[in-house]
């Protein structure tokens, strides 16, 4: 069961970056964050005033304890780090093809596993650098298929966005770690709902703050009543996403080391869709870029399992 949850939680995040890219093809990058941190935060309203007034016990799933500030500066750090990694990807995915933009974002596992290697001292097997080379033969081939498309990797600022948030993405999924481990793990140990309802507490209030300051380029660019639905359904797709993510985990039996690849997957379907939806342009080149990225991914499970 916990398998099915994790190919649905990848199945959504698919559907949230091709909802992600339709909403930045006709509106600025944001108000469209501001909005997805907005609606994000609506729906962890409802979990956060439940616990607190009693309606939602301790035993259930959606359940958030209170905490102090000791707990919530933690929380911010990630919010920081989060929202300054979707600011960058938010901007390379509305000036760059989802095709090419997904294969970039399917490199994170390879820069969590660097990162745990530099920073957790962990050391790398066979398995697992075969992962990191094909990953890295990858993202060559990848630049050359956006050469094909006038995006020279090496000079185009919207690339750098993207490997950018990528690097950040991965850093917080270090911070996670660190985090959601147990204290005598030498962790923080926090609640995983605290963690995922506070941090889109702080980002909006963040990105109003954003939006305050860029008022002059929003009112420009503005926003539509048709524009609002794919802005919802990002709130809706990524929030259900990480939820079931997060569920599948706690399951009995589930291997997070399966989790997590099956997630990555997800590039998969925002390929399939974002190359049939947006008629985007050398798609056997990239198909061929994209199996390296996912053949990267089973190295990297192989090495986790061996």
């Amino acid at each position: 069961m916990w398998l099915a949850f994790a190919f649905l939680s990848a199945a959504l995040l698919g559907c949230y970056d091709v909802c992600k890219k339709q909403a930045l093809r006709s509106h600025a990058v944001v108000p469209v964050l501001f909005l997805n941190t907005f609606f994000c935060s609506l729906i962890f309203l409802v979990p956060v005033l439940g616990s607190a007034l009693g309606w939602i016990g301790e035993g259930s799933l959606f359940y958030v304890p209170a905490q102090g500030w000791a707990v919530q500066r933690y929380v911010v750090l990630k919010s920081l780090i989060v929202l300054s990694s979707w600011i960058l990807g938010y901007y390379g995915m509305k000036y760059l093809p989802l095709t090419l933009v997904g294969p970039i974002n399917a490199t994170r596992p390879v820069m969590v596993l660097l990162g745990a290697m530099l920073f957790f001292g962990e050391r790398l097997n066979l398995y697992q650098w075969v992962g990191v080379l094909l990953a890295i033969v990858s993202f060559y081939l990848l630049s050359r298929s956006g050469r094909r498309e006038g995006i020279d990797f090496r000079h185009n600022r919207w690339v750098a966005c993207v490997v950018m948030s990528a690097v950040l993405g991965a850093l917080s999924g270090l911070y996670d770690k660190y985090l959601m481990a147990a204290p005598k793990a030498g962790g923080v140990g926090l609640n995983r709902m605290v963690v995922q309802s506070y941090y889109n507490f702080y980002q909006c209030l963040l990105m109003g703050i954003v939006l305050w300051f860029s008022r002059q380029t929003v009112s420009r660019e503005g926003l539509t009543r048709k524009g609002l639905l794919p802005i919802l359904l990002v709130s809706l797709f990524l929030t259900v996403a990480d939820f079931v993510y997060f569920y599948a985990l706690s399951l009995d039996g589930a291997m997070v080391s399966i989790v997590s690849m099956v997630r990555r997957s997800s590039v998969v379907v925002s390929f399939l869709i974002g190359a049939w939806l947006f008629h985007e342009r050398n798609l056997r080149s990239k198909a061929i870029d994209l199996a390296l990225v996912l053949l990267g991914m089973v190295f990297l499970w192989l090495g986790n399992n061996s």
